[in-house]
């Protein structure tokens, strides 16, 4: 395992979804944990959906494996803790499976967060995993990934910065990028075209005297 640089008993446990939104965008990742601000839109309702769909599910047992359905997972070494969607041990070794509405993406924000999970079943079964799946809604199919060194240092590296971040407090500036702002959720929350370019507060003032009555 990659080491940490502190202790998990002097850490705040991170929900690993923290993870995923850093990665996809740090103003989202912000909004949602410092500030506490959360919108639905269609693709949000979708993705909540299929995960409750998956959640309906029964745990069931098949030849040497036996699946498991909404599983809280944690570590106290990453201090992380959240769900798996489906955990299917195989012969006694976990296979996290993480669901996901849309399709494979070019950042590695799904992998960081099935990673995640993977480190912290490693810590409640004492064994090494070597992979795990990443099923896409779109095009039904899972995507396997194989929990490599680089991987699992992304994911301590994400899990540190995060915390960093979040002991911080400080929620950044936007960024406008239209493949990434305009589909999510906080779109109206954010203000990502607005706030990049905020008005100069000597421009404001200007225009508040300008339009100041003067005195009788």
């Amino acid at each position: 395992m990659a080491s940490s640089s502190q202790s998990g008993s002097e850490r705040v446990s991170l929900p690993i979804s923290a993870l995923q939104h850093w990665l996809f965008c740090q103003r989202q990742w912000a909004l949602i944990h410092i500030e506490r601000l959360w919108s639905e839109n269609q693709f949000t309702a979708e993705g909540r959906l299929l995960h409750e769909q998956v959640d309906l599910g029964r745990s069931s047992q098949r030849t040497n494996t036996r699946i498991l359905r909404s599983v809280s997972v944690s570590s106290v070494h990453y201090g992380l803790h959240g769900i798996a969607d489906i955990v299917e041990l195989r012969g006694g070794i976990p296979f996290p499976v993480e669901y996901k509405r849309g399709r494979p993406k070019a950042h590695r924000a799904d992998e960081v967060q099935l990673c995640a999970q993977a480190l912290c079943l490693e810590e409640a079964f004492q064994t090494r995993i070597p992979e795990g799946a990443l099923f896409y809604g779109k095009s039904r199919r899972r995507q396997s990934v194989r929990f490599d060194e680089g991987l699992r240092a992304l994911t301590a590296a994400t899990a540190d910065e995060v915390r960093k971040a979040f002991e911080a407090g400080r929620t950044p500036s936007p960024t406008y990028a239209p493949e990434r702002c305009d589909r999510c959720s906080l779109f109206s929350l954010c203000r990502p075209k607005h706030m990049a370019r905020p008005p100069r507060i000597s421009a404001w003032m200007r225009r508040a005297i300008a339009t100041t009555d003067p005195p009788a």
